[in-house]
């Protein structure tokens, strides 16, 4: 498993380049991409692609190589392999083949943009990709509201406004840091609530980059003593569907579904 840039080429270990230099073949999601990198390092290795449309099939060939003895390395587009990339398919079954798997760390968008984010690190919870239905967003945002750790996910620049908007409405106007094109020349953290944020993108003539959103833990909270039916109504009304308020509340009071929709019942 071998972490490669996630934009600036120099940010790659030696041991990285001397291992891609020295396995049989390289398995990659983009041939193309992966070659660039190759050839600012003069490395001249056979290539595979592995990628999310071929990855069943392609780790059955690649498990049939690596029980000959070959040597294979793993890498994604940018960043470390897995992380929020293919190879789970392909490491599971490895370690059940009783094969060895080897990490070779590096760069990972995230841990970079955390690291100089200002926000707390000593929790953090890596969602990776969100939905992209809005109802789904929304109720996954409620689950992890009382968390008490900095939330990070990435966006692409096409759903960055709207999942501001989710964030908003089920976090609250926390804190939140955005962190774009991480080691390119054009790198930018942008700070303030969702809204603000929100309002500083729609501005621009054009998003581009793919984003880490990093949102601010949960602070502590009075014991909440909404009324149960205000308190799934208010999820409902921002976009969650009935039973996953029911269940958000249920977790959020202690209680069971079953209790929450019993102690709704009463009230009618």
């Amino acid at each position: 498993m071998v972490a490669t840039p996630i934009g600036n080429l120099e940010d790659i270990s030696p041991r990285a380049l001397r291992i891609l230099g020295e396995v049989d073949v390289i398995a990659c999601e983009d041939t193309r991409h992966t070659r660039k990198l190759l050839d600012r390092y003069g490395i001249s290795r056979p290539l595979v692609s592995y990628h999310e449309h071929n990855e069943q099939a392609r780790a059955t060939e690649l498990l049939a190589d690596l029980q000959t003895g070959r040597n294979i390395a793993l890498v994604s587009d940018a960043g470390t392999p897995l992380i929020a990339d293919p190879g789970y398919r392909l490491v599971e079954q490895a370690r059940e083949q009783g094969l060895t798997v080897t990490p070779v760390p590096g760069a990972c968008a995230f841990i970079a943009a955390l690291s100089a984010s200002g926000l707390p690190t000593d929790a953090f919870l890596f969602i990776g990709f969100l939905p992209a239905k809005q109802g789904q967003r929304r109720k996954l945002l409620a689950e992890w509201k009382s968390l008490p750790a900095t939330l990070v996910l990435y966006e692409a620049p096409h759903r960055i406004l709207e999942t501001l908007e989710d964030i908003a409405a089920t976090l609250g106007e926390r804190h939140v840091v955005l962190a774009r094109e991480l080691t390119k020349i054009h790198e930018e953290f942008l700070r303030g609530t969702p809204s603000e944020l929100a309002v500083k993108l729609a501005a621009r003539d054009s998003v581009k980059g793919e984003f880490t959103v990093m949102i601010a833990r949960a602070e502590s909270e009075p014991i909440d003593d909404t009324p149960l039916d205000d308190a799934v109504e208010k999820l409902v009304a921002s976009g969650v569907p009935r039973m996953d308020a029911l269940k958000t509340v249920a977790r959020q009071r202690g209680l069971s579904k079953r209790e929450v929709y019993k102690k709704l019942h009463e009230r009618e």
